[in-house]
């Protein structure tokens, strides 16, 4: 039997080989499922006390690129009409009849309960972090990131990924001591249209902050074109026009 056909043969017994995605093509892959590159949408944010009191906030939410998001809290009305902007790791709060932006940091809450500011005006994944480990967790991928500057809001963080939606089902975020800061819970997927299909809620609780829970609902998501001119503190105060 001729040589070529015995290798035709070996191909047809044996298959070829699968192809494998990296650590860092999958968490890249991770970010474009949860949103898109340049989009609007409309939250809810709610606060849940150990005593069961709430707190609810509806904001809505400009991003583009992976370092540029504003957000403009429609309710309660003691927060309607301040605004948030996020240029890389730079942020400012806005608040009508201040003369001029308050700067703010990550690991603050301009919302208050479990979810930071990092967490409120979430970058893409893969703009603050590097795969360093990847292991396949039965149904799941697990990722392990580290934070790519000092100035990001948690040093590691283990992400599990769905294999089949490749999207998370859980985040544990961890200080550079490895103290678990908070778990983040990814449920409820839900198609938004457009090509849009991910987590319609997202939970959080943190070991240092007993009893306390913060929900994340997404309500809307849409793809839309954005200029550059509306991620700059000049224009903080003409958000909610977009809407």
């Amino acid at each position: 039997m001729p040589i070529a056909l015995l290798l035709i043969l070996a191909v047809l017994s044996f298959g070829t080989p699968a192809y494998s995605l990296t650590g860092d093509e999958i968490l890249k892959t991770v970010d474009g499922n949860l949103q898109p590159g340049t989009y609007e949408s409309y939250r809810k944010l709610i606060n849940i006390e150990p005593s069961g009191a709430k707190r609810e906030f509806i904001l809505y939410t400009l991003k583009k690129g992976t370092d540029k998001v504003v957000s403009l809290f429609l309710s309660p009305s003691s927060e309607k009409g301040r605004s948030t902007l996020r240029l890389d790791e730079n942020m400012w709060l806005y608040i009508p009849n201040v003369a001029r932006p308050l700067r703010i940091t990550s690991l603050q809450s301009v919302v208050g309960g479990v979810f930071n500011n990092a967490d409120i005006l979430r970058l893409d994944y893969h703009a603050e972090y590097s795969v360093t480990d990847l292991k396949d967790d039965g149904k799941q991928h697990l990722l392990h990131l580290k934070a790519k500057s000092g100035s990001v809001a948690y040093d590691k963080l283990k992400m599990w990924v769905d294999k089949e939606t490749m999207l998370p089902t859980r985040i544990e975020c961890y200080a550079s001591t490895g103290l678990l800061i908070k778990t983040l819970y990814f449920k409820q997927t839900k198609a938004y249209g457009e090509g849009i299909r991910r987590p319609a809620v997202v939970e959080t609780d943190s070991p240092l902050q007993k009893g306390y829970r913060s929900i994340m609902i997404f309500v809307k998501i849409t793809r839309k074109d954005l200029a550059d001119e509306v991620f700059s503190l000049s224009f903080l105060p003409k958000v909610g026009t977009l809407r």
